[in-house]
């Protein structure tokens, strides 16, 4: 009884021989049998192996939720049955098919249900995946803004940076820090949505003020 040793050439042909006029090693299902055998296989079966190689891609899709299969784990030597090799020839080869064709149907139409069923998960799962909101690539900045001398009003200078709107752009805190002979830069801290807001164009629209600001240096840079 069984298939005898699985990783051997012979116990691969006589799995091939069992599963010739079946779609699983036990029932019309997947089942715990068929992850025993599956185990005990470790790799996929040679091409010149077709029913072999069908049934352990069939069940290698099952792999995820195999501890949800029906039927309760046996010796691997209990599944199959050397008989299941084809006869060599005599009158019993018309009525063993004639008994294979009256369950062929059933097994294709499980096989049918349990394909069916392994798509409609995929496409749940895909939709799914797709209604994910992406995630939006975002930089923290750190800017430095100095003005040309001390008599720069600093407070008009941090107004008017912060009128320059822009969808992806987030105007935060902001401090005066002191340079030198009584010189304060404006250090002010913005959020841009990388694919909307570069630093270039930060630049080009806060040195427009171009009585006020002498110069804008990126202090910070940090991925949000």
């Amino acid at each position: 009884m069984g298939f005898g040793n699985l990783k051997t050439q012979a116990g691969l042909q006589a799995l091939n021989n069992f599963l010739a006029d079946k779609s699983y090693v036990e029932g019309f299902v997947p089942s715990q049998a068929d992850i025993v055998v599956y185990d005990a296989v470790g790799k996929a079966p040679a091409a010149s192996l077709p029913h072999a190689l069908r049934w352990w891609n069939q069940i290698a899709s099952y792999q995820s939720v195999k501890t949800s299969l029906p039927g309760v784990k046996k010796p691997v030597d209990s599944y199959g049955s050397c008989s299941a090799a084809p006869a060599a020839g005599g009158d019993d080869d018309d009525d063993d098919d004639d008994d294979f064709d009256l369950f062929g149907s059933d097994d294709e139409e499980a096989a049918a249900e349990a394909q069916a069923l392994r798509e409609k998960r995929l496409k749940e799962y895909a939709d799914k995946k797709s209604k994910k909101p992406a995630v939006v690539a975002k930089s923290s900045l750190l800017l430095d803004i100095k003005p040309w001398d001390d008599t720069t009003d600093m407070l008009e200078v941090e107004k008017l940076v912060r009128t320059i709107e822009a969808d992806g752009l987030l105007w935060g805190a902001s401090k005066l820090v002191p340079l030198a002979y009584g010189i304060k830069k404006l250090q002010i801290n913005c959020v841009i949505e990388d694919l909307k807001i570069s630093t270039d164009f930060l630049e080009e629209e806060i040195t427009k003020f171009e009585d006020l600001v002498q110069s804008m240096d990126i202090a910070a840079f940090n991925k949000i």
